[in-house]
């Protein structure tokens, strides 16, 4: 699955696998991620969710270009153009739109309650896309812990009234989120976790350059520092430095496995939220903590998951 037409080195970045590194940058992106959704929160008060959703993505693409052409970076090959497609439909378009439309409406910490899916869908993307085959010590150990998060979240009152327009926008966002982090944990393999989101943000441009005008004409962005300060955290965190980590951890230490850190995002999702908004956190917190990272320390020690016969040519 090589296109020897581009110049593209057709070595693979990571040869070879990195548990402890794995896990290591995936606990960095997690952190970085972990506070998006209380600062998409704060941003959407005062600013169009769609210039959030795209504008952000068009300042991490001019991030992007100074950091490939600061590092020479050589252009994917046809194939690999192909799969940052996937990649910027998930998590460069997908998840910051359908997630900045829902929490105009919604709280973050109702947002984590969907958010917990997360790891889930993408395990289950590092099956089709990425052809993983984790254990079933490692599902028992995935649904232990999803079961512990939706429990806290419950137990704190997040969950609450009928499923509404705003949780299915959620629910989109994380299907599309689980594919992107799948496909380009896979790509990163072969690209290195840097490269991989930057070239997808500089291939979402005529996307998201139009969408960012059309709503800065529509709704002139006017804001307070703290809104700005939001959006400058998504733009440079959430949506360019924090795939650095994210994408070479789940490369290196199994997608699947690494996808599975995601179980401690909603907890630190709702200390941020309690931090940012005013949220209350109750010690029940604390042991909800302890559970998931029990839950994410058995994972680890499960077996790197195994990759079928037509990923391992990949």
């Amino acid at each position: 699955m090589r296109d020897k037409s581009n110049a593209t080195a057709p070595d693979p970045v990571t040869a070879s696998a990195d548990p402890v590194g794995g896990l290591v940058l995936g606990a960095l992106g997690v952190l970085a991620f972990s506070m998006s959704l209380p600062a998409t929160r704060v941003a959407v008060q005062q600013l169009d969710p769609w210039f959030i959703a795209f504008g952000r993505a068009v300042g991490a693409a001019l991030l992007a270009w100074a950091y490939l052409r600061w590092t020479g970076a050589p252009r994917p090959t046809r194939a690999q153009w192909r799969r940052l497609a996937v990649v910027a439909a998930g998590v460069v378009i997908g998840f910051p739109l359908f997630s900045s439309l829902a929490l105009t409406t919604q709280t973050a910490a109702h947002g984590a309650v969907v958010v917990a899916l997360l790891p889930a869908m993408t395990a289950v993307f590092a099956v089709l896309r990425a052809g993983e085959r984790p254990s079933p010590l490692f599902w028992a150990a995935a649904a232990a812990g999803l079961l512990a998060v939706l429990a806290f979240l419950v137990a704190g009152g997040a969950v609450r009234g009928a499923l509404t327009v705003a949780d299915l926008y959620l629910v989109a966002a994380v299907v599309l989120c689980g594919l992107g982090y799948a496909e380009g944990g896979a790509l990163a393999r072969e690209l290195g976790g840097a490269r991989t989101i930057c070239w997808a943000l500089l291939l979402s441009l005529p996307v998201t350059v139009p969408v960012t005008l059309l709503s800065a004409a529509a709704h002139p962005p006017h804001a307070g520092a703290a809104a700005w300060a939001s959006f400058g955290y998504l733009t440079a965190v959430s949506m360019f430095l924090g795939f650095f980590a994210w994408y070479a951890g789940l490369a290196r230490g199994g997608i699947a496995r690494v996808g599975q850190i995601q179980l401690a995002q909603p907890v630190l999702t709702m200390a941020w939220s309690a931090l940012l908004l005013g949220e209350a956190v109750t010690p029940a917190s604390i042991g909800a903590a302890l559970v998931v990272l029990a839950c994410v320390a058995a994972i680890q020690r499960t077996r790197r998951p195994a990759l079928t016969p037509a990923a391992r040519k990949a």
